[in-house]
């Protein structure tokens, strides 16, 4: 089964499974993101904004030192809590030595706190670099920073019993749109995936594919 195969059986079952009010109130943030009108993310050809994070040992991670040493695949997820967030950084994982192969590094970013994104790195065994974005600023810098709206929290809270804020450490509701671009060793963007339907994700086969025309 394919990756996106694999999005779509997910999307399925939680058609199939999930109280209609969920549903309504995820399928209605995912429409409200896509007709909004907002153009999200930065572009293919524009400059990536460097930045400083924390990866899950709290060591820093500065984006510029890690493009000095060849491309880098960066991704932003909601957080360890989201399946399809799981899933992407599973198969993602899956063709790391592939991405290495290449010259390339692959970086993650989530708003979740260092403690929770610790914990999420060592049960998916991942090999790349988690970082901690608590307040949401590196994703604001890459336009793709939004609140998520008040239904979707008393959701949260209610029906999954989960404090967002608290999550993250921070005071905030806030999520990054799941986005993944490719940025070469001049710190240009030359490819960009940004979808507001958090349901679907880069492929990794398409990553692989668009680090081989760097």
């Amino acid at each position: 089964m394919s990756f996106n195969q694999t999005l779509e059986e997910m999307k399925q079952q939680f058609i199939a499974h999930s109280p209609m009010e969920v549903q309504a109130a995820m399928f209605r943030s995912i429409r409200e993101q896509q007709e909004s009108g907002v153009q999200y993310g930065l572009q293919e050809g524009q400059k990536a904004k460097d930045f400083t994070l924390k990866n899950a040992k709290g060591i820093p991670v500065h984006l510029y030192d890690e493009l000095a040493k060849g491309p880098v695949v960066l991704t932003f997820y909601r957080g360890g809590w989201c399946p399809y967030c799981n899933a992407q950084l599973r198969a993602y994982q899956k063709v790391l030595p592939e991405i290495h192969a290449l010259g390339a590094r692959l970086i993650a970013v989530s708003p979740q706190s260092p403690d929770n994104t610790l914990s999420h790195q060592e049960k998916e065994d991942l090999q790349f670099e988690v970082l901690s974005d608590t307040n949401g600023l590196v994703a604001a810098f890459y336009h793709i920073l939004y609140d998520v709206p008040s239904y979707l929290q008393e959701l949260m809270s209610n029906q999954f019993k989960m404090d967002l804020a608290e999550y993250n450490a921070t005071d905030r509701w806030i999520l990054p749109i799941p986005s993944t671009f490719m940025i070469d060793e001049s710190g240009i963007v030359r490819s960009a995936y940004v979808n507001p339907d958090f349901m679907k994700r880069l492929a990794p086969e398409d990553i692989l594919d668009e680090l081989r025309k760097l």
